[in-house]
């Protein structure tokens, strides 16, 4: 999808805060906050053909949701407008802990 400007149509551009906003829409089944304030995306890289990775973890290595979530991720980040791929890769380290949420989520989840 194109965007009008008073020079003509241009694409749109990638951002990394167009791919955090499609990350934001993904929860985890049993937790109500998204993964990115979860803290569970450690690293978003966007190429210069519109190709994303993205690596993250999930809360622990036996997550009942260790399938589910990365696809979930990688179908979100389909949709933003200038991605021409993506690959989610799950990584163990670090280890995620509590620390890695956003205060957000802390409220969210009552931990404070």
């Amino acid at each position: 999808m194109s965007a009008w400007t008073p020079d003509g149509e241009v694409d749109p551009r990638l951002t990394e805060e167009g791919v955090i906003a499609a990350l934001k829409t993904v929860y985890d089944p049993e937790i109500p906050v998204d993964i990115y304030e979860l803290g569970l995306v450690y690293a978003i890289e966007i190429d210069d053909e519109g190709k994303v990775k993205v690596e993250m973890t999930l809360t622990t290595p036996a997550c009942p949701s260790a399938q589910e979530l990365p696809s979930m991720a990688q179908a979100a980040i389909g949709q933003v407008p200038g991605v021409t791929g993506c690959e989610v890769e799950v990584v163990w380290d670090p280890p995620w802990d509590q620390s890695r949420m956003s205060e957000d989520a802390r409220l969210a989840l009552n931990m404070y």
